[in-house]
């Protein structure tokens, strides 16, 4: 098995704030601690989050959101479940059909509005519409659906 991992490198409006919302999200507390920075390794998911404090640079481009795929609807159920004991919002969207496909996730916001999704892909679906398994089918836009 691989140990390769993502790394993202994001710059925030306030370490300490995002310091501890990413402490709670992965479980963990940093692997490594520098004047305006600090690197999380969550045992978890296959990334290599970097944060550091300052402005974002102009023309920089949007990241729409950021997610970590796992191997079941119960690890997803897990991690939800430990996210929440963080007290942390989090937005439970467990059996949903939303762009193309149907998963088990929940989304957590940081301190500087950056969406992470934590999923279980069930199955792909030829219909971009979002679907709730208590409501019907409602066809959205693809931006509107995965926002």
């Amino acid at each position: 098995m691989s140990s390769a991992k993502v790394h993202v490198h994001m710059v925030v409006s306030d370490l300490a704030r995002s310091e501890a919302f990413y402490a709670s999200f992965f479980g963990a507390e940093p692997v490594k601690q520098m004047p305006g920075y600090c690197k999380f390794l969550p045992t978890w998911g296959p990334v290599n989050l970097a944060i550091s404090e300052g402005q974002e640079p102009k023309g920089a481009g949007v990241v729409q959101h950021l997610g970590i795929q796992l191997d079941s609807p119960e690890e997803v159920r897990e991690h939800l479940t430990r996210v929440k004991a963080a007290d942390l919002a989090v937005d439970e969207e467990l059996g949903v059909t939303c762009c193309y496909a149907n998963t088990d996730k929940f989304w957590v916001t940081d301190p500087d509005g950056f969406r992470w999704e934590v999923y279980y892909l069930n199955f792909d679906v030829e219909t971009p519409g979002k679907h709730f398994p208590d409501r019907s089918l409602t066809l959205l836009p693809m931006q509107a659906c995965c926002s």
